[in-house]
């Protein structure tokens, strides 16, 4: 079970969030990617907690539904890890190590890297390029996630149907995603934040020149929405969520519930920022790339362009593919910032 390599096999990619199974299928068609297929599969509150998965079965059985719909049977797929149960290190090594010496290497000085004991932990590594401090030495990215995080996804695709072949790290998937959309951004900008508005945690990631250089988490997501819409109009979990998404609310639901949820996303994002550039030598950004299932909330975007007085973009990675005639263009559009890890991890085919 690797974290990098994929040896050129065709994979889907499915991200399993807490409040849904989203899966992606890319092909490439004359030196194009094409969307051949993708769907979104909604999961019951508690099946997956904290990014941990509670319920392999129930997630396996939603995997096993949009696989289905999306007509992947028997494939191997990608899927991924993310944020704190997952480590990441950059270390600098001899260059004349082969493969086997490197990972001997890194298991017998993982304590100094990874604080859990190494049969707990899934490891892998990756060489980068050439060391920065000395040519004799390259530098290796070198990543670790608990078995049982990575145990549960491996699970929870066999019970859907599928074959783990590649178990990534979120942001990795995240930013293989934002590489495809990057030339479509207005005026070529150096330093963009792009913030990815989870169910429950927002993701502050920060791209110099197309590269993430840093990342914050906050807890803060949609889940606040839909909790304000229940307790205002006595709705269960399920119902508030279906009129979020379907936008069946009564008229004061936009001044009442949606500009202030609107204002608290400014803030978390304002927050964020000012995080980073207390950390860095910067004080401004170029752009801001919104993402995640809450960035499509209507009036979003352009609250946030007038707030923090740059331009704002909705993330939509298919915005250079071509997509299959039986995809609806009008969904996608909706959908498409949510599936910025799925699109990552799908990539992966062409590694």
């Amino acid at each position: 079970m690797r974290l990098f390599s994929s040896k050129g096999r065709h994979l889907v990619g499915v991200d399993i969030s807490a409040t849904s199974i989203k899966l992606v299928d890319i092909q490439r068609q004359q030196g194009m990617f094409h969307l051949n297929s993708y769907g979104i599969e909604g999961l019951s509150p508690g099946v997956v907690v904290d990014k941990l998965i509670v319920d392999t079965e129930e997630v396996g059985a939603a995997i096993a539904r949009v696989a289905k719909r999306c007509q992947v049977a028997g494939s191997d797929a990608a899927t991924a890890v993310s944020g704190s149960s997952v480590i990441t290190k950059i270390i600098d090594m001899d260059m004349k190590l082969t493969d086997i010496e490197r990972e001997a290497q890194i298991r017998l000085d993982a304590d100094q890297y990874i604080p859990y004991p190494l049969d707990e932990v899934n490891l892998d590594f990756e060489v980068l390029g050439p060391s920065l401090v000395d040519d004799n030495l390259v530098q290796v990215l070198l990543a670790a996630s608990r078995s049982e995080n990575v145990d549960q996804r491996t699970d929870s695709l066999v019970f859907g149907g599928l074959q783990a072949k590649i178990v990534d790290i979120e942001s990795h998937a995240i930013e293989r995603a934002f590489e495809l959309m990057v030339d479509s951004l207005p005026n070529m900008p150096e330093l963009v934040a792009i913030v990815d508005i989870g169910h429950h945690q927002t993701t502050l990631y920060i791209a110099k020149n197309g590269e993430f250089v840093y990342s914050r988490e906050q807890l803060f997501g949609g889940l606040q929405l839909t909790q304000a819409i229940q307790d205002r109009y006595g709705l269960s979990f399920e119902e508030a969520a279906a009129s979020k998404r379907e936008s069946v609310l009564p008229d004061d639901y936009y001044t009442d519930i949606l500009t202030p949820f609107m204002e608290s996303t400014i803030q978390q994002i304002t927050r964020s920022l000012q995080f980073y550039f207390s950390s860095s030598q910067y004080n401004s950004i170029d752009h801001v790339v919104l993402a995640g299932g809450s960035s499509s909330v209507p009036g979003l975007s352009g609250l946030v362009q007038q707030k923090i007085g740059v331009p704002v973009t909705v993330a939509n990675p298919f915005i250079n593919m071509t997509i299959d005639p039986s995809i609806d263009n009008e969904q996608l559009a909706i959908d498409a910032a949510s599936l910025m890890a799925a699109c990552g991890l799908a990539l992966r085919s062409f590694d």
